[in-house]
């Protein structure tokens, strides 16, 4: 009995000492993550205001109400019977599709050539580029608009697309500083072994530079995916030609009341980005953590 009655003190400061590691385990684990989960709640917030508002009724959304009183669901197919949602999809799929398969095409060669060859103007040529990003592209954009409808070629997506097979500053420059971080070693060994620049490019260098190419192409697809000015210099004249930022505004200006059918099309545009984001982050952020190691 004695011992029993010893031995109850010392499994409940056991017990206390257990419960306080875990309070102090919990404390710092807070305290480590604080600001990403104050971040992620910045994040995330919008997101879920957009969703709430989206499944609201017409009544409700007028209201200051966070919370909606019924999910309906209905409203996002309301979108789709009152606007060519699906066409405006299959045209800002075109646009970004080509957009960033031109883009890559173009942009690859020029990145390997400045990040590989020992050329006179080598540095020229890449201050260049470097300039060109600092251009904003409304400088240019009467005269290329007059060039363009010469060719009778406004009022459609190819004045923004054909450009593309020109390549791209900001890819090329992002593609430069990600070649530069490959060792040299691997294109010696494949010039020993009797392999030509371009072979060597396609069979060592671009499987190395998966992640760098994979971030490249998130950028310049989500950039079409999102451009808005030039859709809406190009196409607006053209109701078939329409991308979904264009739509998504037209959309807007016609339903600025019903702030429920706005929000559901603004989640409709959104969640493909999204998406595709989340199954790539991985390679993403490999590359974009792994570009300009090096200058």
């Amino acid at each position: 009995m004695s011992a029993t009655l010893v031995a109850a003190p010392e499994r409940a400061a056991v017990h206390r000492a257990r419960g306080r590691r875990r309070t102090r385990k919990a404390l710092y684990w807070i305290a480590t993550h604080a600001v990403a989960m104050g971040l992620a709640v910045a994040f995330l917030g919008p997101l879920v205001f957009v969703l709430f508002t989206a499944v609201m009724s017409d009544n409700q959304t007028l209201t200051d109400e966070l919370l909606p009183h019924s999910w309906n669901w209905e409203n996002f197919a309301e979108v789709f019977a009152r606007s060519p949602l699906l066409l405006w999809l299959r045209n800002t799929l075109l646009y970004a599709g080509l957009g960033t398969l031109f883009t890559l095409l173009s942009s690859i060669p020029v990145a390997y050539a400045l990040a590989r060859f020992r050329f006179r103007g080598r540095r020229l040529a890449f201050l260049l580029v470097i300039t060109m990003m600092m251009l904003p592209p409304q400088v240019i954009a009467v005269p290329v608009y007059l060039i363009w409808a010469r060719f009778q070629l406004t009022g459609t997506l190819w004045p923004l697309i054909l450009p593309m097979l020109l390549g791209d500053a900001f890819s090329i420059f992002l593609l430069r500083q990600f070649l530069i971080t490959i060792p040299r070693e691997y294109t010696d060994a494949a010039r020993v072994d009797g392999c030509s620049d371009f072979r060597t490019l396609m069979r060592v260098i671009l499987p190395m530079a998966r992640p760098g190419i994979v971030a490249v192409g998130l950028f310049q697809f989500f950039y079409c995916w999102n451009d808005y000015y030039g859709p809406l210099l190009y196409a607006s004249t053209d109701l078939d030609s329409w991308t979904l930022s264009v739509g998504l505004a037209s959309f807007k200006a016609l339903h600025h009341v019903q702030w429920n059918l706005t929000m559901a099309a603004t989640l409709l545009v959104m969640a493909p980005v999204i998406i595709v984001f989340f199954f790539a982050q991985k390679v993403f952020i490999e590359g974009v953590t792994l570009t300009g190691v090096k200058g």
